[in-house]
């Protein structure tokens, strides 16, 4: 690398040393200081002898986790067949166009359809099935954060099945692969780089929802990122909160390490 491509590296540098490096800084410091203002491992003494943080962690894997199986099933179908479509540019803008509004205005949006004088309701009350029940479930919550996340799974895969050769798939079809099995041993095995990118972009905010479990969830869904919220607005406790924020960094890469494609050499 010469010197010129370093000094154009050097405003990078900073802004991961200014907005990545320090924040974690300081987490990693604020996590050892105990409510006394003293140094102190009690924090993570706490957090993996309780059986509530444990149980806290299981069950934001467990919504993250069916957060993006199901955005995964309905995103790659939709991906799949958008590249089979003749106008995908227009299908493709239209699907991620809600990416454009505040997540804030969209909890908000589904507040007033899926609350009792909301129009799912009022829909339900004309077929006579009655009021039910919507917002402040498990249910709900899952169905606005898939609603979220899903174009940030479907834009990837996209990607990923768009930048296949045809020529690939045209042999796989001459050499006597029907659809099936063309898409089973060449399409899919080809797109898994978009999955598990699809996957990374979901799983892990997932972990950390905190706004819709309160606006939708009614608080009745317990993740990290509300105990980091409650932590750190309600109860004043900075290091318990700094401490689970660590532990949350560390699972994300772990993740990500998991999730990581490997590379292989290509003959030339």
């Amino acid at each position: 690398m010469t010197k010129q491509n370093r000094l154009l590296f050097f405003p990078y540098f900073i802004w991961v040393g200014l907005f990545v490096l320090v924040p974690i800084g300081l987490l990693i410091y604020q996590s050892f200081i105990g409510l006394d203002g003293g140094f102190t491992v009690a924090n993570f003494v706490t957090y993996f002898t309780s059986t509530t943080y444990l149980t806290m962690t299981i069950q934001s894997f467990i919504y993250a986790f069916i957060i993006t199986l199901i955005t995964l099933c309905i995103s790659y179908p939709t991906a799949y067949f958008l590249t089979q479509t003749k106008r995908k540019d227009l299908w493709m803008l239209l699907l991620i166009l809600p990416t454009w509004i505040n997540v804030l205005l969209k909890a908000y949006a589904f507040i007033g359809l899926l609350s009792q004088q909301g129009s799912v309701n009022t829909f339900f009350d004309w077929i006579g099935v009655g009021r039910q029940q919507l917002l402040f479930t498990n249910a709900s919550f899952l169905l606005v954060a898939t609603y979220i996340e899903i174009p940030f799974m479907l834009l990837p895969i996209y990607n990923a099945i768009e930048e296949i050769n045809p020529s690939v798939v045209q042999a796989s079809r001459d050499l006597g692969a029907n659809t099936w099995e063309t898409f089973r041993n060449v399409i899919f095995p080809l797109s898994l780089s978009g999955v598990r990118s699809g996957i990374q972009v979901v799983f892990i905010p997932s972990l950390s929802l905190f706004m819709l479990t309160r606006l939708i969830g009614g608080n009745r869904v317990i993740t990290l990122g509300t105990a980091i919220e409650q932590h750190f607005l309600v109860t004043q406790n900075w290091g318990m909160g700094s401490t689970i924020g660590i532990v949350l960094i560390v699972l994300m890469i772990i993740i990500m390490a998991g999730t990581a494609g490997r590379k292989k050499g290509v003959r030339r």
